[in-house]
């Protein structure tokens, strides 16, 4: 069992090199963590000389959270007919080939919008989503508290164990009507996925046009640190990995938070790019 840690995007986080600018290079990231969450695919298909030039910049061991591309997951945008949605479908599973046959896939994260409800319909919709992508590694991250009330949650447990969706478990500010409950359950053997937005109750109801830089301005402290890390442990012996990402990064506090935590899990990642000169004896 291993625990890994990493950050959304890999360019804004001058802590971790040492301030010397604001735009972080992804060879520069690959010195600290083993992991990163992108959100490339999510706007865009990418070339695929995209994806080579990413392998290039880090180690071999290093692995991509893709977020799965938001035509597939229903946001507002571009609408698609049945067959277009397939050929979509086939596009992204084909881009993601090169990553997927490296070992460099960890999983694609499938983040629904708000708005996708605990209905039938949406039920029957993740089922042809698995189908479609039949042998890819998928993270079911749902943002619509109905998935959560009542037995729905027991239902939503059995059905990613027999659909192989690792439920992600997030946190964010609670009890509000745009949030879900912190709800960790192991549903994949291979993959337990943590994702933390922080817990700014204004702010994650923010709208606008900063409504995204106020959602995720938090940082956790200690004792909050603390906590998670007495609810992480509770699962190592129940699952392959447990891979936790940072998303609070409105003020730059995710990688931050990311090294504290990673200082109290006791956590050394082996095979890294090596640090430069700037980012030496940082820590």
């Amino acid at each position: 069992m291993m625990i890994t840690l990493g950050l959304t995007t890999w360019s804004e986080h001058p802590a971790l090199i040492n301030q010397q600018r604001q735009s972080v290079t992804l060879a520069e990231y690959a010195a600290h963590f083993p992991t990163v969450e992108v959100d490339t695919f999510f706007y865009g298909i990418p070339r695929p000389q995209i994806i080579t030039g990413w392998q290039q910049q880090v180690p071999a061991k290093f692995q991509f959270i893709v977020k799965a591309n938001q035509a597939l997951t229903g946001h507002p945008g571009e609408i698609l007919t049945g067959n277009q949605l397939k050929e979509r479908f086939k596009l992204f599973a084909a881009i993601l080939a090169p990553l997927q046959q490296a070992g460099q896939l960890k999983t694609i994260l499938c983040q629904f919008p708000p708005f996708f409800e605990a209905t039938t319909r949406n039920v029957a919709y993740l089922k042809f989503f698995r189908q479609m992508l039949p042998d890819l590694p998928l993270t079911l991250e749902l943002r619509h508290r109905s998935w959560y009330q009542g037995q729905n949650a027991t239902s939503l447990i059995k059905f990613c164990r027999e659909q192989r969706y690792t439920l992600a478990v997030v946190d964010e500010p609670t009890g509000l009507p745009t949030s879900i409950p912190l709800y960790p359950a192991v549903t994949t053997p291979e993959l337990m996925f943590w994702r933390l937005h922080g817990r700014n109750q204004l702010g994650w109801q923010a709208r606008g046009k900063d409504w995204r830089k106020q959602r995720t301005l938090y940082r956790y402290s200690a004792m909050e640190l603390t906590d998670l890390k007495q609810q992480v442990e509770q699962f190592t012996h129940q699952v392959q990995e447990i891979c936790i990402i940072f998303n609070n990064n409105s003020a730059r506090d995710a990688a931050p938070n990311a090294l504290q935590l990673q200082k109290m899990l006791g956590l050394h990642f082996s095979g890294l790019n090596p640090k430069s000169p700037e980012q030496l004896g940082l820590f």
